[in-house]
């Protein structure tokens, strides 16, 4: 099957992000993919994929902003709506956040001039530490460059090759990549199933640690782990728990403080918490919020803190204001919680499948990876920058588009993009 232009043949070509590639796909460019070459055969795929969709205008990543994001964004010289947006809570642009970063770079300047072992810590830095700690009911936090990073530095500074991990079948690329680094033994148990987590346990090594991974709000499915179970199977068998709050934290329990709260159940039942400050925060960065004596050890341990520069002031001042205003208006967390109800509601109204949706991430299930694509080519055509997830992202035959509602979205928004979805429906079988 080939990408070709338009839905149901009513999509014309549209602009490939701007020219991202010049002309490299225009022509033959002399990619052998030999053997010994550098990118040898595992990249054809990838490199004829890409080539189909930028000859049919349809490559649909890497969209160039024209300026801020937001629930409205310019790109492609045009006003479109932005419905993939991590921006949760709405923070992007606030006054606030922006003049907390701007303080921060008019004390500190725009860099530290180290890594935070050396000479990259700066005092803001220790008073954003315990802002999140308190706010994400922990002894003690530590941040790094990403949550990505965030996750390498849990894994890899505790376990040992002696060591096993049980993860969600659906847990952060991250978080795999971070068992891989560390050479731990390896075992997923099916996607929140809590008895699949048991029989792996039960059959698993009896030797070494065990640490059993999930995410809180699952970033492909917008579903939560069910972490009450979580902790009672951590405790029958003596095992220890990472959870990622990337996409939580801002997002489920009444004032934004994640999966703990959302479920009433003290932070102090998990191990590590993990998390990016790049979602529902808007900044750069990523946490890790334990207890004070794992917290020192990581400070002297984690490679990614000690090798790593430090976030830089403007980040560290946009993460303190972020957490501040998240403090004072949880409304904003009921707000995005409504939003996303009224979007996956009406999706699921039209006949569109938004899988196991319950939070502000709402997939639309539409199976193939060129009707995904083209639908979203066709969406952007009218005025919707929507995210679609393909093959390797997610198995094939499962492709989506992934939605994000946020607090900033208004209902005219949301009833813009159902319209949309209304007029799309019959290109994927749904009228």
């Amino acid at each position: 099957m080939s990408f070709k232009h338009g839905v149901a043949g009513e999509c014309r070509a549209i602009t490939s992000s701007g020219g991202l590639f010049g002309d490299f796909f225009a022509s033959q460019n002399g990619s052998t993919f030999a053997k010994n070459s550098l990118l040898d055969g595992r990249a054809r795929r990838l490199f004829d994929l890409t080539r189909r969709a930028c000859q049919a205008g349809l490559y649909p990543y890497q969209l160039p902003l024209e300026g801020r994001s937001g629930p409205w964004v310019e790109a492609e010289g045009r006003r479109m709506l932005m419905l993939s947006s991590y921006d949760y809570l709405g923070l992007i642009g606030d006054p606030r956040v922006d003049e907390g970063a701007i303080a921060a770079v008019r004390k500190y300047g725009t860099g530290t001039g180290g890594a935070r072992m050396l000479t990259g810590t700066i005092d803001l830095h220790h008073e954003m530490e315990r802002d999140l700690a308190a706010f994400k009911g922990t002894r003690a936090a530590i941040t790094f460059g990403s949550g990505y990073l965030a996750n390498l530095a849990a894994v890899t500074s505790v376990l040992s090759p002696a060591d096993s991990v049980v993860m969600d079948a659906l847990s952060h690329r991250s978080l795999s990549d971070a068992c891989k680094l560390a050479g731990v033994t390896v075992r997923r148990y099916a996607h929140n199933d809590c008895a699949s987590l048991r029989k792996e346990l039960e059959s698993g090594p009896q030797s070494g640690r065990t640490l059993i991974v999930a995410d809180g709000v699952f970033s492909m499915e917008g579903d939560i782990c069910n972490l009450p179970e979580l902790i009672a199977i951590k405790q029958e068998f003596g095992c220890h728990l990472l959870v990622d709050e990337s996409h939580a934290l801002g997002v489920i329990g009444p004032s934004g403080r994640g999966t703990d709260e959302h479920f009433g159940v003290s932070a102090d039942g998990v191990d590590m918490w993990t998390g990016s400050l790049a979602k529902g925060i808007p900044s750069n960065g990523g946490f890790i919020a334990a207890t004070q004596e794992l917290s020192i050890y990581l400070q002297h341990a984690a490679a990614p803190f000690i090798f790593s520069g430090a976030l830089c002031p403007a980040a560290v001042g946009a993460i303190r204001a972020s957490l501040a205003i998240l403090r004072s208006e949880p409304e904003r967390v009921e707000r995005l919680r409504s939003n996303a109800r009224f979007l996956r509601e009406g999706l699921r109204d039209l006949g569109y499948d938004t899988g196991m949706s319950e939070t502000a991430i709402v997939p639309v299930m539409l199976g193939d990876d060129v009707t995904t694509a083209r639908f979203a080519g066709r969406m952007r055509e009218l005025g919707i920058a929507v995210t679609p997830v393909m093959f390797p992202a997610v198995a094939q035959g499962i492709a989506r588009l992934r939605l994000c509602a946020t607090a900033a979205h208004s209902t005219g928004d949301l009833e813009f993009a159902l319209d949309v979805f209304r007029r799309l429906r019959d290109t994927v079988g749904l009228g």
